[in-house]
């Protein structure tokens, strides 16, 4: 059994840990504040530049003359870039990004098609470097302060594999932030990049071009590549300072209640050492009266 001096020493570590997990919370809180923000203003441009590339397009030749758009026969090779945070302690937001890559490289693998790996984070390319996944190249310290260099510099890497036929198709996986509660790991297809279909999307936009058509298309292709990985990037960043808050906070509550829990444990010992010391000395007087 336990002695005062071990409950007591266990009582103190335990509100330490509060303190840390508490100190945490909040820096995660002030962190989410800031990415959020930068995040919510690069949204809206995010989304109408996809929107007008696709309608841009759907109106190109299927010619060949734009590698990024051409579709290949046969699928036999993908490139995957799986995005995850470069340090831990927030729940099971790297864990669920992994998870899915897994499951995205097993179903294609049972395809038939090879899955070789980009990681973005220190986190997923731990993890499958020691699983000895095919993995092309890791790359850390972008979430910690997301730019566009880092997106227009992995971008080119993405493209120029893709336009050589090192990989077929180009596919993502993040996070996507919906809420501070909930962050959802997501698949998106990068590349070739798919038209819209004026089927499901309604009337397709005609548009007047200056310079022309394809120059239009040839100029701001690549910038669709790094638009898209900018975005991802910082709805990733996003859903980690939300995903730490949530684990901290959980933390320091599951702390506070453990010291709860051990204080009564600790009283309890005390009463009954107390009680035992009493029984001792009742014991006592009463031999000496005999």
């Amino acid at each position: 059994m336990a002695t005062l001096r071990d409950i007591k020493r266990k009582i103190d570590a335990v509100k330490k840990t509060s303190q840390i997990t508490k100190a945490m919370n909040m820096v995660a809180a002030a962190k989410l504040r800031g990415a959020q923000q930068t995040m919510e203003k690069f949204h809206p441009y995010s989304v109408k530049f996809k929107e007008v590339i696709r309608r841009l397009a759907s109106g190109a030749e299927d010619d060949g003359s734009f590698a990024l758009l051409a579709r290949p026969e046969q699928v036999k090779k993908i490139e995957l870039v799986l995005v995850t945070a470069d340090r831990g302690l927030c729940g099971s937001f790297n864990n669920n990004l992994i998870i899915t890559a897994e499951r995205f490289i097993r179903d294609r693998k049972a395809e038939g098609i090879d899955v070789v790996l980009t990681v973005v984070g220190r986190k997923g390319a731990e993890y499958f470097r020691r699983r000895r996944y095919d993995m092309r190249k890791a790359v850390t310290g972008v979430l910690n302060k997301v730019s566009y260099d880092d997106a227009y510099s992995l971008g080119q890497e993405l493209i120029e594999n893709f336009s050589t036929g090192a990989a077929d198709e180009v596919y993502v996986i993040y996070s996507r932030f919906v809420s501070v509660v909930r962050q959802l790991p997501t698949l998106e297809k990068l590349l070739p990049l798919a038209p819209e279909k004026s089927e499901e999307d309604g009337p397709k936009l005609d548009y007047l071009y200056e310079p022309s058509h394809q120059a239009l298309l040839t100029d701001l292709l690549p910038n669709y590549v790094y638009i898209q990985l900018l975005e991802f990037f910082y709805q990733t960043a996003v859903g980690e300072h939300a995903a730490r808050m949530a684990a901290m906070e959980n933390a320091t509550s599951n702390a506070k209640e453990l010291v709860r829990t051990l204080t009564l444990t600790y009283n309890k010992a005390r009463q009954a050492g107390i009680t035992k010391e009493l029984m001792d000395i009742v014991g006592g007087v009463e031999a000496l009266k005999k």
